[in-house]
């Protein structure tokens, strides 16, 4: 039975660990940058496991009875809520969460500072161009590194 259930006061010290440790980990990613969320490669995908197994102790303790886990993943269910929610709301807490797109191509220039800001490859950007149906930097209008990582690319007209 002491696997199902834990005190109250148990409860309140899950409840400020993981609170501590979502910050924490949305504050890393924030600072990782879009690419690292967006386009997830098998290593990245490989550090979120370990991240997961790394932080699980620091949320839940030496805890491991079935309610200190429910009360560990719920508060993380009510903070990410919250968070979506507020964002939505408030430009200014969106932006600092979320981040804003970046230009990466405009009217054919390729902006190299940008690449490097958000550690996107030249190659990256050229795949994406060609997913969009640009061949060559010069057949791109713009580019954007949306604040999901994704890029997006409008194609330059006949006329541009």
């Amino acid at each position: 039975m002491n696997e199902l259930l834990t005190s109250p006061s148990q409860i309140g010290m899950i409840i400020l660990r993981t609170v501590v440790v979502y910050l924490f980990i949305l504050i890393g990613f924030r600072l990782a940058g879009k690419r690292e969320v967006g386009q997830l490669a098998p290593f990245d995908f490989a550090l979120i496991l370990l991240i997961a197994n790394a932080v699980q102790n620091a949320m839940v303790g030496s805890d491991s009875s079935l309610v200190g886990g429910l009360a560990a993943a719920t508060i993380l269910l009510v903070l990410n809520s919250t968070f979506g929610r507020i964002a939505a709301t408030n430009k200014k807490i969106e932006r600092i969460v979320r981040g804003r797109a970046r230009v990466l191509i405009h009217n054919g220039k390729l902006h190299a500072e940008s690449l490097e800001v958000e550690g996107i490859s030249r190659e990256e950007v050229l795949q994406a161009l060609r997913e969009n149906g640009c061949a060559t930097i010069d057949h791109c209008r713009l580019a954007l590194l949306e604040v999901d990582g994704t890029i997006s690319v409008i194609p330059r007209q006949n006329g541009d």
